[in-house]
């Protein structure tokens, strides 16, 4: 089977424990590992770290950035443990349970959480959890009757000025990006205030091959989109990246260097593929 090239990678900017944190996720997911690693100095930093790695097969970046920079739960991971990824012993699914139950045992060691793993209305195992490095994990058992998704997605939780703009991001982003597609949409219905009828309790959709979920909350969240968390969109010539800078700038607010914020508040870095440590 031919592997697709992974061409959005999640970008994790962190205050200068970029290493230990990479070191430490690959630690507790299976098939992860530690691809890469660049070092530069800094006079008053110290050494600093941008660490290329593997996470159950998908390819994230994590690089040191300094205090200033903090995640938000509008940003989290979500972690698919479908019963049909596990060996049947005893059964899949308690293999699932299992799995989810010891990531999120270590997930929580020095963190917080943001909702307690146990039963919910969507799913028989359901945590959300934000590590000791205040990124935010979802661990969730799948229903493998469903259609496959990867094992981790980007979750994008649309909150504040932001809630109700979710179906007008996705649309967006599937006008422009290529090999891309429209998953699962469940709305909110009559009496579930503060949020509105029909708007998206949750959805996924594919950006070039890279799975993504979206959701919106109208309760009165403390926390929104910011650039802690970007998206790498790795381009193979100078077109590619014109495409897709004017496209997705419009109506944005310029960063540096290819890096931005879209008009929805994501951040996003077009580069080059040559210049990529993987």
């Amino acid at each position: 089977m031919e592997t697709i090239k992974q061409k959005i990678i999640p970008h994790l900017r962190y205050n200068n424990d970029a290493k230990e944190a990479a070191e430490f996720y690959t630690s507790i997911f299976p098939a992860s590992k530690i691809v890469n690693i660049d070092i530069s100095h800094d006079s008053q930093a110290g050494d600093l770290h941008k660490v290329s790695f593997e996470l159950w097969g998908e390819k994230f970046i994590a690089a040191d950035a300094g205090p200033d920079f903090k995640f938000t739960p509008a940003i989290s991971f979500m972690v698919n443990f479908d019963p049909l990824f596990f060996e049947s012993s005893p059964s899949q699914e308690e293999a699932a349970i299992k799995k989810l139950d010891e990531i999120w045992e270590k997930l929580s060691e020095g963190g917080m959480v943001m909702m307690p793993v146990g039963e919910y209305p969507f799913s028989k195992r359901y945590g959300w959890i934000q590590d000791k490095y205040g990124l935010s994990w979802q661990l969730i058992l799948t229903n493998p009757a469903g259609e496959a998704r990867p094992p981790i997605i980007s979750s994008l939780l649309f909150v504040g000025e932001s809630c109700g703009h979710a179906e007008e991001a996705l649309n967006y982003y599937l006008s422009i990006f290529k090999n891309s597609k429209q998953g699962n949409i469940v709305r909110y219905m009559a009496g579930q205030e503060p949020n509105k009828e029909g708007t998206i309790m949750f959805s996924d959709f594919m950006l070039e091959n890279y799975w993504f979920s979206a959701m919106e909350s109208a309760y009165d969240h403390k926390f929104t989109f910011n650039e802690t968390k970007s998206f790498l969109v790795i381009c193979d010539d100078p077109k590619e990246i014109d495409y897709y800078r004017e496209n997705l700038y419009a109506d944005s607010k310029y960063m540096q260097n290819g890096w931005f914020k879209d008009k929805f508040g994501i951040s996003w870095q077009v580069i080059s593929s040559d210049i990529l440590r993987f």
